[in-house]
């Protein structure tokens, strides 16, 4: 299985895409940076959290973030989170 995190930044981002260090054209994380909307994939048996698909500070990009998995997954439960309250949920088995 394959499992990365994606930073993903809207054009009002101070840091522009400017590299702070690490790969070229990417920003390096700041530690202290609040992310509170995270695209989570649950587990088949919806016992858990499989893989966070996006995390992010703005709340438009979040939400396209969770459009996206949820036309990508459509047969699977994907939530989006804001500081671990349920904003959003694609689930299969209710629509």
């Amino acid at each position: 299985m394959l499992s990365s995190v994606h930073r993903l930044q809207g054009s009002d981002d101070p840091s522009n895409g400017q590299a702070a260090g690490g790969l070229p054209g990417i920003p390096a994380p700041d530690p202290s940076e609040d992310l509170p909307y995270r695209v989570e994939l649950w587990q088949q048996d919806r016992q858990g959290v499989e893989i966070v698909l996006a995390v992010t500070a703005s709340a438009s990009i979040g939400y396209a973030a969770f459009y996206a998995a949820s036309r990508e997954y459509p047969e699977r439960l994907v939530s989006l989170r804001h500081k671990g309250r349920f904003v959003s949920r694609w689930d299969p088995l209710a629509n």
